[in-house]
């Protein structure tokens, strides 16, 4: 971009703004040239005398903080102009929710199914290949998919036992 002998480079702020930045200027250590984006984000929805404003207001050591939430909330914004990072929040919120619901239905069915004792012992491997109890390359009667069991449920029973009646009623 610039030379390695010209050094002051107007910061994003004062090129964006087409001033003079100057050696104390307040947006130079937080709005490096390189980032241009950045301050034109948080000038079109703050204000560059309100941003200048609050960072006066600001703790020196709070300073880059302020600025990396302004300039989140400022794209955030851009991107939804009603919600904000509050749409955001709310979206990452109901996807928590929604993934807590189903890792617990998940554990509700391991408890079931292992309770019922539902899960064969099929833990003999030849060759990469799952072989069942009967010695046979698939013969039982259980569902198979990728060395996983998945039980029938056509009647509701909660220990998935298909004929109706109870483990070792047949």
């Amino acid at each position: 971009m610039a030379s390695s002998s010209y050094s002051n480079s107007p910061c994003a702020a004062c090129k964006f703004l087409r001033r003079k930045c100057m050696p104390d200027c307040i947006f130079a250590p937080y709005f490096p040239p390189e980032e241009p984006h950045k301050f034109a984000n948080v000038h079109k929805i703050f204000g560059a005398s309100n941003v200048s404003k609050l960072l006066n207001e600001v703790q020196p050591h709070q300073r880059e903080d302020a600025v990396n939430s302004l300039a989140y909330e400022a794209e955030a914004r851009i991107k939804d102009p009603v919600y904000g990072c509050v749409g955001a929040i709310s979206v990452l919120q109901k996807q928590v929710l929604r993934l807590q619901k189903e890792l617990d239905a998940t554990n509700a069915d391991l408890i079931r199914y292992s309770a019922c004792n539902e899960i064969p012992n099929t833990t003999t491997h030849h060759g990469g290949r799952r072989m069942s109890d009967d010695g046979g390359g698939g013969g039982s009667s259980l569902a198979h998919s990728h060395g996983f069991y998945y039980p029938s449920n056509w009647n509701n029973d909660p220990c998935g036992n298909s004929n109706g009646y109870p483990r070792g009623d047949i």
